[in-house]
């Protein structure tokens, strides 16, 4: 074939591939005036360009390969009647959308967009408001939720569903998501490979993130602050939380991150500031918690039963009522060159370390784990006494729980 025919063959092609991906743009003056019909029409790969108004439409199915993009933010009203937007087709983008009035259920996990056994989706700059599940990845692997924002009304856990969910899901992307009051800000579950990344999870009912059965996972950048009990991480390993905050979530049942059968993780550059209990850990094994701020909490890091090889290192605790808590005269964790704001140490060398071990485990704090009445007498003199006393001579304390290379100043 001479190289004129050759080109002309390429530019046949490349013009029927473009006559092939069309633009179908809805609303009410246009031919199409619903997105369900749009769909219909539609062939694989086209656009629906979406104009400013209101559709009244629910159970919108994608089933096929499509983007769908919002202009000046369209608003798509479920009027309560059930699921909004369902994609079970790979290659699906959802882009610019306000979706109001999720159908509630005590049955059904009704939410405004769910994606089921799909690859390579992207919802992005979706507002969500009125709804009881958000969005809802359901199987779906290699795909990305970014810059959505998510707002609910949610007055009892019962009958309000999660602002993001992820089940059996995995290589997945959530990213600068704007999330609160729903349920659970950030639900996972059987979702390894998934990345959370910069994303703000406030004032919702139960947690700000909540997985479980969930491996290889990285969170990084989240801000979870006023939440009713904060940040709840189960039954997973090699985790690896960096650099979020926890903020603000107070209660008689809160904490800032409750860590409850995780092994092989890294926790390292954190704040966790202003929590009942900063973190609350029980059966976790292998962590390395390292570079994190504990300010202000009632209990910085709470130690419940079965935590073994866990390293404590270059942490700053600073001005917490209690800093450690034990409920055990056994320990098998390491706490070194961390600062502790309450160390009233001496650095003769002059070398930034102080000269004698820091006891972090207060008996006091071993008291109230026992009899909870007794925090009235957090300030007293008599409990400083019977501080002191379990400092010289630890009885009920773990005596190997030192810190024999206390910092004397805060660790940038």
């Amino acid at each position: 074939m001479r190289p004129i025919a050759i080109l002309c063959f390429i530019l046949l092609g490349f013009s029927c591939y473009a006559q092939e991906h069309k633009i179908i743009e809805i609303c009410t003056s246009c031919i199409v005036k619903s997105i369900k019909e749009g769909i219909a029409l539609a062939s694989d790969f086209d656009t629906l360009l979406i104009k400013e108004g209101i559709y009244k439409e629910f159970n919108i199915l994608i089933n096929k390969p499509l983007t769908l993009i919002g202009e000046k933010y369209p608003i798509i009203d479920g009027e309560e009647q059930g699921e909004i937007i369902r994609i079970e087709s790979d290659n699906v983008t959802v882009d610019g959308l306000f979706l109001i009035n999720v159908g509630t259920s005590y049955t059904t996990d009704y939410a405004a967009i769910r994606v089921v056994k799909s690859e390579n989706f992207l919802i992005q700059n979706v507002v969500l408001e009125k709804l009881f599940f958000g969005i809802y990845l359901e199987k779906s692997n290699n795909g990305k939720v970014y810059h959505n924002k998510i707002i609910g009304d949610a007055k009892d856990e019962y009958n309000s569903g999660n602002g993001i969910q992820l089940w059996y899901s995995k290589n997945v992307v959530v990213e600068r998501n704007i999330v609160q009051g729903v349920r659970d800000g950030i639900y996972l579950e059987f979702s390894d490979n998934i990345t959370i990344n910069n994303n703000q999870s406030t004032n919702n009912l139960r947690y700000g993130l909540h997985f479980m059965f969930s491996d290889d996972d990285v969170y990084t950048n989240n801000t979870f602050e006023n939440n009713g009990a904060g940040v709840a991480v189960m039954f997973s390993k090699r985790i690896k939380m960096y650099n979020n905050i926890f903020k603000k979530n107070w209660g008689t049942a809160a904490f800032g991150m409750l860590l409850k059968e995780i092994n092989d993780a890294e926790i390292s550059g954190n704040t966790f500031q202003e929590n009942t209990i900063g973190i609350n850990i029980e059966g976790s094994n292998r962590i390395v918690y390292k570079n994190n701020n504990f300010i202000k909490n009632g209990w910085a890091v709470k130690v419940l039963g079965a935590c073994y090889t866990n390293s404590f290192i270059n942490n700053n605790f600073l001005y917490n009522s209690f800093d450690i808590s034990y409920n055990s005269k056994l320990n098998d964790n390491e706490f070194d060159q961390n600062y502790w704001s309450n160390y009233t140490g001496y650095d003769l060398d002059k070398n930034g370390i102080g000269d004698i071990p820091y006891r972090p485990v207060k008996l006091f704090s071993y008291v109230v784990n026992r009899t909870p009445e007794t925090i009235i007498l957090l300030r007293s003199l008599f409990m400083d006494l019977i501080d002191f006393s379990e400092k010289v001579s630890p009885v009920f304390t773990p005596d190997n729980l030192l810190d024999t290379n206390p910092m004397m100043k805060r660790i940038k």
